[in-house]
C-alpha cells in the first residue's frame, strides 16, 4: 500500500480536461500527493505529464474509472482504498451535458448518472478513507444552473420526456442538495462538504455533441472565463484556512452565495438522498 504522511492526498475526477485539469494543476502546485481518476488513459497520461513539467510534482497516480458505469466507480473506489492510506481532499468535478437522451448499462440516464449519482456513490465509497483522515475536505462542483431548476422524482430518469437544459440543472441542483444533506451527515466527523460555481467556462463539456448546443457554445466562448479562472474556486475550498470547518455551504469566485431556494428545501434533499441511495443500491448508509 501506498503511504502518505505529508503531502496530503487529493482526489480530482475528470481531471484530464478543463476545470478539473486546471483544479488538479492547481493542489498539485501545492506539493499534494494527486490522483486523477479519469476514464480515457491516453488524455490523462498526456495531461499529467503536462502538469508534472509545469508544477515539478511527479507523485502524481491515475486511477482508471467511467462514471456512468457503478461497476467502475466501486471497482475504482476499491483500487483507492487498497493504494492510498489516506484521502485528504476529493473533488467531484467530472460531469457531461447531453442534448440527446442516454441511458447507461445500468439503465440511468447519463446526465444523472454521471453528473448527480456519480458524485454520491463515490463520495459514499472513500467516506470511510475520508473520516480517518480528518479534517478533510469534499469538494463538489455544482452550477447556478441549478437556479431555474427542480428535482423532478417522477421523471428521475427522463422517459417521460428528456430536455437536455432540464436534466442538466436538474443534476446540478441534486450536487447542492446533496452537498447540505451530506454536510448534515457529517457533523461531528472532520470531514466538510461544500459546493461551488465555477462560472460560465471554456470548457470541454459543451464540445462533445457535435450539436447546435455546442456550435453556440463555440461561438460564445471567447466571453467565457477561462478553465483556470473556473478552477480557482474549487482549489480555495480543497486548500484554504479560511474556510476550515465550513461546510454545507455553496461558493462562487471564493466566496459564499446564497443558492436557489429549492437547492435550500431540507425535505427534498432527504428525499432525493434516499431515492439516490436505493439508485446506487448497496451503501453504508450515512445516519444523521
Amino acid at each position: 500500500m501506498e503511504t502518505s504522511q505529508a503531502p496530503p492526498v487529493h482526489l480530482v475526477t475528470g481531471a484530464n480536461a478543463g476545470i478539473g485539469k486546471e483544479t488538479a494543476r492547481g493542489l498539485a502546485a501545492t506539493g499534494a500527493t494527486m490522483i486523477f481518476l479519469c476514464r480515457s488513459e491516453e488524455r490523462a497520461r498526456a495531461a499529467m505529464d503536462e502538469i508534472a513539467a509545469d508544477t515539478g510534482n511527479d507523485d502524481l497516480h491515475l486511477v482508471l474509472c467511467d462514471l456512468s458505469r457503478q461497476a467502475e466507480i466501486r471497482a475504482a473506489a476499491e483500487e483507492i482504498t487498497e493504494r492510498f492510506d489516506r484521502l485528504d481532499v476529493l473533488v467531484n468535478n467530472a460531469g457531461v451535458y447531453l442534448t440527446d437522451f442516454v441511458l447507461t448499462v445500468d439503465q440511468l440516464e447519463k446526465t444523472w448518472a454521471v453528473n448527480h449519482l456519480g458524485y454520491f456513490l463515490l463520495t459514499h465509497l472513500l467516506l470511510d478513507l475520508l473520516k480517518a483522515s480528518a479534517p478533510a475536505r469534499i469538494v463538489n462542483v455544482a452550477s447556478d444552473a441549478h437556479r431555474d431548476a427542480s428535482i423532478n422524482f417522477d421523471n428521475l430518469n427522463g422517459e417521460q420526456g428528456y430536455n437536455w437544459y432540464n436534466a442538466y440543472g436538474q443534476s446540478k441542483l441534486a450536487n447542492i442538495l446533496f452537498t447540505r444533506e451530506l454536510a448534515r451527515r457529517l457533523e461531528g466527523t472532520g470531514v466538510t462538504a461544500n459546493a461551488m460555481h465555477p462560472g460560465v467556462v471554456a470548457s470541454e463539456i459543451w464540445n462533445r455533441n457535435g450539436d447546435w448546443v455546442s456550435w453556440v457554445v463555440r461561438l460564445f466562448t471567447p466571453f467565457f472565463r477561462s478553465p483556470e479562472k473556473g478552477a480557482e474556486t474549487a482549489v480555495y475550498l480543497a486548500t484554504s484556512p479560511e474556510v476550515a470547518g465550513v461546510s454545507g455551504r455553496y461558493f462562487k469566485d471564493c466566496r459564499e452565495k446564497r443558492p436557489a431556494k429549492a437547492a435550500q428545501d431540507e425535505t427534498v434533499a432527504q428525499r432525493l438522498w434516499e431515492v439516490s441511495a436505493a439508485q446506487v443500491g448497496d451503501v453504508t448508509p450515512l445516519t444523521p
